[in-house]
């Protein structure tokens, strides 16, 4: 890295100074982490071992899930880990490195959403062409253009804090490192790389957060008319999709489309989008869909059999 200065490390506030709260935090978010890696690991596994979920839509929902535990697991485990000490640090390149992975998983989530969103449409607006547009290879290659989009989005964000001189203070009151905080830290007018992050992560969020917005305007006015049971089904799977993007894109709009200037808020909003969100997304998903519940009781029981088949011999 080329940065001038005098910092090597960071030290991260955390989220309370106070070492009750800090106890009761880590048993609570250690818990959290380990039901969002449970949970979404669970809808991968579902998706890959179960025959009958092989369309597109879970095809999508698997490569989601994944991502929110690579999401989350950017952030929770340092967290986590902080909570037990005193001194809060992290080294200069471990702090770029964890801001380039947020933005990456962070970018790779978004651009799956508006995959989903299009898929639905496909689904429901055109289900004659739909088999032939959405095959193999097409989600394949729908989903190496969101990890794609996200690692250029996020470095994008990193090109604009490698020249960035860090000095000091050194102090990040965050729990974790992202652009706007090092921003506040950098020992020059960070102005115009300010407005440029907003243009890139404020402007994503905006333009996505229309994108699917809008597909989904014309998918429910596109229902009126199906029949009373397809348009039931219909809804209850928009329902899932639109619940899952207001509550991602909800929080970034509010971090990424403001000056580069911090609040009090942006940490609970922070544990909002990294922890409450990628453990909503598998409870939304499987209690609201009939077919992913049907498709854990038929593994669950299946792997119980040879269990069952012991006992009986």
């Amino acid at each position: 890295m080329e940065q001038t200065g005098n910092v090597t490390e960071f030290i991260f506030l955390g989220l309370s100074p106070n070492p009750e709260i800090q106890r009761v935090s880590f048993v609570l978010f250690l818990f959290l982490y380990m039901a969002i890696v449970l949970g979404n690991s669970l809808i991968v596994f579902t998706v890959i071992f179960s025959k009958s979920l092989g369309s597109p839509m879970y095809f999508f929902l698997s490569h989601l899930s994944f991502v929110e535990i690579c999401y989350s697991s950017t952030t929770s485990p340092k967290l986590i880990a902080d909570l037990l000490v005193e001194r809060k640090s992290i080294s200069l390149e471990g702090c770029i490195t964890q801001v380039f992975f947020i933005h990456l998983f962070g970018g790779i989530e978004m651009f799956l959403l508006i995959i989903m969103a299009y898929d639905r449409y496909l689904a429901i607006c055109k289900p004659l062409h739909y088999v032939t547009i959405m095959n193999h290879w097409i989600c394949a290659l729908l989903v190496g253009m969101a990890w794609l989009s996200g690692f250029l989005h996020s470095t994008g964000q990193i090109l604009l804090l490698f020249d960035l001189p860090f000095c000091g203070p050194n102090v990040i009151d965050h729990y974790f490192c992202d652009v706007l905080p090092l921003l506040e830290l950098a020992c020059t007018d960070t102005f115009f790389t300010g407005l440029l992050i907003v243009a890139n992560g404020g402007s994503l969020s905006v333009v996505s957060f229309t994108i699917l917005l809008t597909s989904y305007s014309v998918i429910l006015f596109h229902l009126r008319g199906h029949s009373k049971e397809g348009r039931q089904k219909a809804l209850s799977t928009c329902a899932s999709h639109i619940t899952v993007v207001i509550l991602f894109f909800g929080p970034c709009v509010f971090i990424y489309l403001r000056p580069n200037t911090t609040c009090s808020l942006d940490k609970m909003v922070a544990v909002f989008y990294t922890v409450i969100t990628p453990l909503l997304n598998p409870v939304i998903y499987s209690l609201r869909n009939a077919e992913v519940k049907n498709a854990v009781r038929k593994l669950w029981v299946k792997a119980l059999k040879p269990g069952e088949t012991r006992r009986e011999s």
